[in-house]
């Protein structure tokens, strides 16, 4: 791992407590949980009191803190997945990281605990190099470097935005893909980081991320919710939704976005046939989504997030909003989000 100093103040730890029990959870990332700070945001539908262990410096909001910050906006919903995305508006961290409650930390092929945090702050604090593919992937990392031919113009690299991680024994399949292989377990860890292109899509899991509020904490958004959306990773598209837009205001603003390491270990969760029922939806947009974001190009005139998510709404109202409304509420909540984040950060 690159040699990069972590402040342990720097950095926000959110939590999105889908489950009420959160002991097992917390006790299993003690040892790389406690030096830092955490946000834990209960699902507004969790009727049950939340139990957490001692031992971290934690603030929890619940259903009456997020009205209380929110006021009468109806154009986003915090149920669900979304309810982390107050602990993403209400941080005043530079670094915010976010892992689901049903993971636990994964060990790599040596059989050493990942310490999923610090090696998304190292993602974060190196150079991103979205212009030039290097062929010995991220060139910051001990033991590697700038492959020849590789353009010297082009080495400093941009700074990096967005860390997505990724996931050992259940992968983020679709319910479809989960379905027809329901044995199908992810038993690889690749030792790699790479930075995504520019240009090229991905789509982003919100399972295991990490991001610099300071450079695209707007563009985090809440927008796209489906009907029916359940309370599992495979009934929901919002954290697909938000990439994509991170993905494209990144490449607007020459900022970068890496995916690899770190890993989890996510627990077996959920029945896919039966969700696929509530996803199946979401399966058929992307065929509408991808190409929109693949040729979406936002004015020169947008050089804050800020003004990259609005002028983003402002392509998904017209383009996108004839092909089901579900756009234009997304576009919707997309413009009220900068508004609330605005508000909140003046606060």
């Amino acid at each position: 791992m690159s040699q990069v100093i972590i402040n342990d103040n720097e950095v926000d730890i959110v939590i999105g407590a889908l489950h009420s029990d959160l002991t097992n959870f917390m006790t299993e990332w003690k040892p790389v949980f406690s030096r830092f700070h955490l946000i834990i945001v209960k699902d507004p539908d969790l009727k049950e009191d939340l139990k957490i262990p001692e031992g971290f410096s934690a603030d929890v909001y619940t259903k009456s803190e997020i009205e209380r910050v929110v006021g009468s906006s109806t154009a986003i919903r915090f149920s669900g997945y979304a309810c982390r995305y107050f602990g993403f508006l209400v941080s005043k961290k530079k670094y915010v990281v976010c892992i689901d409650d049903d993971c636990v930390p994964a060990k790599d092929d040596a059989g050493i605990l990942v310490d999923a945090v610090a090696q998304h702050i190292v993602n974060l604090k190196t150079p991103a190099t979205p212009f030039f593919f290097n062929t010995l992937y991220d060139p910051f990392r001990k033991g590697a470097d700038f492959v020849r031919g590789y353009p010297f113009s082009l080495r400093n690299g941009v700074d990096c935005a967005l860390s997505c991680g990724l996931w050992l024994n259940l992968a983020d399949l679709d319910a479809p893909t989960q379905a027809l292989k329901p044995s199908q377990r992810n038993s690889r860890y690749v030792d790699a980081v790479l930075t995504v292109p520019v240009r090229a899509m991905l789509p982003v899991s919100g399972i295991n991320i990490a991001f610099n509020r300071e450079l695209v904490g707007p563009a985090l958004v809440p927008a796209l919710v489906l009907a029916g959306e359940g309370k599992l990773r495979w009934e929901t598209v919002e954290d697909i939704w938000c990439g994509l837009c991170v993905k494209a205001i990144c490449d607007h603003l020459s900022l970068g976005v890496k995916s690899g390491l770190p890993y989890v270990s996510r627990a077996e969760r959920g029945n896919a046939i039966e969700s696929l029922k509530k996803e199946w939806k979401g399966v058929k947009l992307m065929e509408e989504v991808v190409p929109f974001f693949q040729s979406v190009r936002l004015p020169q005139s947008a050089t804050t997030t800020e003004d990259c998510v609005i002028e983003m709404a402002k392509a998904v109202k017209e383009q996108l909003g004839k092909v089901d409304p579900m756009f234009s509420q997304a576009a919707a909540a997309m413009e009220e989000w900068v508004k609330l984040w605005k508000s909140v950060g003046s606060a």
